[in-house]
Parts: C-alpha cells; structure tokens; sequence
C-alpha cells in the first residue's frame, strides 16, 4: 500500500476552483509537518503550502497566496488543498509530502527534503482558458 497517495485532479476552467486530497495510510499525518507542492513540465519543484504542525505557523508560497488553503482531516487521514481563481498557469503536477514535524513549514517548502518522510506521486492539474 503506497503510503501517499494524492486524488482529485482533472481539467478546470480559468476561474474554476478545485479541491485535491492526499491520503496517508500505515502513518498518521496527524504527526507529520505535510506540504504540497508542483510541478510543471520543464520547471523545478515549488513549494506551495506547508503546515509544520508544531509551531502553528503555515507556509504559503508566492502563487499560494490568497488562492491556496491546506487543511488536515485527522478523522480521514487526509490533507486537502483547495484552490480558487485558477490560471492556465496553475497547470502542473501537484504532489503531497509528510515529513518530521522539526522542520518549520518554509523550510519544508523552499527546500523539499524528499530523502525524508512519504512523498506521493502526484495527480495532474489542468487549468483552460
């Protein structure tokens, strides 16, 4: 069983919203600092979102702002992003990560420490005009 596995992607239009869901199993993200991430063809990783959970503080990147909402479902198991006012340039890859809580959620963003923790695969994200 892949320990990350994200869901919810798919095609939406210019202004759409969208809400994509990663699920953990055999671990409780409860524990975790999770984060979530994207990437677009012939582009580096970027961090998105981060909650290291330990310090209360929550990480949005520069195309998170005001567009872009995590949120943890410990009944579920289940970190949620949502996102609204979504551009052709929002089109990507969009991946979740569970890492150690000792990370504050900036450093897991700008610095993805992908030898740590659960990675999941990803789940594809297409924005139209």
């Amino acid at each position: 069983q892949v320990p990350l596995v994200e869901s919810g992607g798919g095609l939406v239009q210019s202004g759409g919203s969208l809400r994509i869901s990663c699920a953990a199993s055999r671990f409780s993200l409860e524990y975790y600092a999770v984060g979530w991430f994207r990437q677009a063809p012939g582009k580096e990783r970027e961090g998105l979102v981060c909650d290291s959970s330990h310090d209360g503080v929550i990480y949005y990147g520069d195309a998170a702002k005001d567009r872009f909402t995590i949120s943890r479902d410990t009944v579920n198991n289940t970190v949620y992003l949502q996102m609204i006012n979504l551009e052709p340039e929002d089109t990507a890859v969009y991946s979740c990560g569970a890492v150690p809580p000792a990370l504050t959620g900036q450093s897991m963003c700008r610095y993805p420490p992908t030898h740590l923790g659960h990675w999941g695969q990803g789940t594809q994200v297409t924005v139209y005009s």
